[in-house]
């Protein structure tokens, strides 16, 4: 067998160790890959192939309809992928809702990823590399997020993995022409409408001039360390948790004792446990504000017609406008908020 070229080694060598440190049972689970049948995507297939071989990697070309030809697109996309190997198909969704183009394009393509998997454990390969985990920090850096968005994208974050997060874009690049796979440029990767694409090329390029290079990498490390604070305080935080939950209410002496970093995540993790979706910052201020501070008192609202209550050294969450003395149980909740 014959040697692989650099640029192909390398992203194999980053599948391969992104698949071996996958936890049971998706380690052996068949893989999906998300194909565009770009640089990134086509090199993560074939290096999927290559360390999987035939049989266990399917890849799915989701056509988002907004191009003239998107289909045709698709369609080649599979066929090549198909002619490598791999069993392809072709996702058409339509892309609509709240958000913009963008958001609403991530929404559809993740459904149709989801719905795509060929077994409940199996893993959703993505191409994303350390460029672009550099234009997520720098895009949470410009928009004011807190230190979880900073993080960036994990490499695993089920069902989604993210292999190639420590490989360059022209490693990718490179490694398709090594293989001579026909790679296919997207021209929404070039249309300065969208944000992500105006960081890419005119941003980044100037950041890296100024500081004189190396800023994608810093970047992407700094991502990383702060994922690694992220995870002790998470772990932190857990602990707190642990100790505050009495049935469905949060005892808040344990809470209001930890510093502020540890009861955001505290409040943010019993509220998602409580049914409670969509908290903003916003949201989080004012409920630690609750939890840290008396007197007794209700009306904090949070996400789904849901409000705060403490009382008694505890948290509770109800429905706006329950009566008082006492807080529902999550099935009264549920039943209260539907009429």
């Amino acid at each position: 067998m014959s040697t692989p070229r650099p640029a192909v080694a390398e992203v194999r060598r980053a599948v391969r160790a992104a698949l071996a440190a996958l936890p049971a049972p998706h380690r052996a689970a068949p893989l999906l890959v998300a194909c565009s049948g770009g640089a990134d995507s086509l090199a993560l297939a074939a290096a999927a192939l290559a360390v999987r071989g035939p049989g266990e990697v399917h890849a799915a070309v989701v056509d988002h309809g907004l191009q003239d030809g998107s289909a045709r697109q698709a369609a080649a996309t599979a066929g090549l992928l198909t002619g490598m190997g791999i069993a392809a198909t072709v996702h058409a969704v339509t892309v609509a809702g709240p958000g913009g183009t963008e958001a609403a394009a991530r929404r559809a393509r993740r459904a149709a990823l989801l719905a795509a998997r060929p077994h409940p454990d199996a893993p959703v390969l993505l191409g994303h590399t350390l460029d672009d985990q550099a234009e997520t920090v720098l895009l949470g850096l410009g928009r004011g997020s807190g230190a979880r968005s900073l993080a960036g994208m994990r490499v695993w974050d089920a069902p989604w993995l993210r292999p190639l997060l420590a490989v360059r874009r022209e490693v990718t690049r490179a490694a398709c022409a090594e293989q001579d796979l026909p790679v296919w440029d997207d021209p929404h990767n070039a249309d300065p409408r969208f944000t992500r694409v105006r960081l890419r090329h005119e941003v980044l390029p100037l950041l890296e001039d100024v500081l004189g290079g190396g800023v994608a990498a810093a970047l992407a490390r700094t991502a990383d360390q702060l994922r690694s604070d992220g995870a002790a305080l998470d772990a932190v935080a857990e602990g707190v948790l642990a100790e505050a939950v009495e049935g469905e209410a949060l005892l808040l002496a344990p809470v209001a004792a930890a510093p502020a970093a540890v009861r955001t995540r505290v409040l943010r993790a019993w509220l998602a446990a409580r049914g409670v979706t969509g908290l903003t910052a916003a949201h989080l201020r004012v409920a630690d504000g609750f939890a840290a501070q008396g007197p007794d008192r209700a009306g904090s609202a949070v996400p789904g017609g849901l409000e705060l209550v403490r009382e008694r050294g505890r948290l509770s969450v109800r429905p706006v406008g329950w009566p008082p003395g006492g807080s529902p149980t999550p099935q009264e909740d549920v039943r209260r908020v539907r009429r």
